[in-house]
């Protein structure tokens, strides 16, 4: 095998068309998410509503020695009766590869709007909650983790 004056064989070009077309396939994956992402996907779910703080606790480690298992916990104030409860929960991150972590969804029978969950974390990064109230209301919370081993291929 080799390359024969230059050209190579037509296995050796089926190959490196090959890994061209998987590192195509790749690369739009290796970018990550900002700050402009996180508001694009808030504007596409509330359009120009307005956020207000408070109401959340946010819990999520200030030092993450791994971005592979990084634990987080929310919980949102609220009686969570018929009348005045939180719908829906939404987690952003503004380093990883795409902006949205996970949602949840709650209704009066959930009792507490409160939930946890383990996430990935590519790097050092904000990691934004939002709470939409049954009145429509917006709250939010925001916390920044530094990740020291990056999780997401980092």
């Amino acid at each position: 095998m080799g390359w024969n004056a230059g050209k190579p064989s037509r296995r050796e070009a089926l190959g490196l068309a090959a890994i061209a077309g998987f590192a195509a396939l790749l690369a739009p994956r290796l970018s990550f998410a900002d700050q402009q992402m996180v508001d694009a996907e808030l504007k596409k779910l509330y359009g120009d509503k307005k956020f207000e703080a408070g109401k959340i606790k946010l819990d999520v480690p200030e030092i993450a020695e791994n971005g592979l298992v990084v634990p987080i916990s929310v919980e949102v104030d609220s009686p969570m009766t018929e009348a005045d409860y939180v719908k829906a929960v939404h987690v952003f991150a503004d380093g990883n590869p795409l902006p949205g972590i996970v949602s949840y969804k709650f209704s009066p029978a959930c009792g507490k709007a409160a939930a946890s969950t383990r996430m990935r974390l590519a790097q050092t990064q904000n990691i934004i909650c939002v709470a939409e109230m049954s009145n429509g209301s917006l709250y939010t919370a925001k916390a920044n983790v530094k990740v020291t081993i990056g999780g997401c291929g980092g």
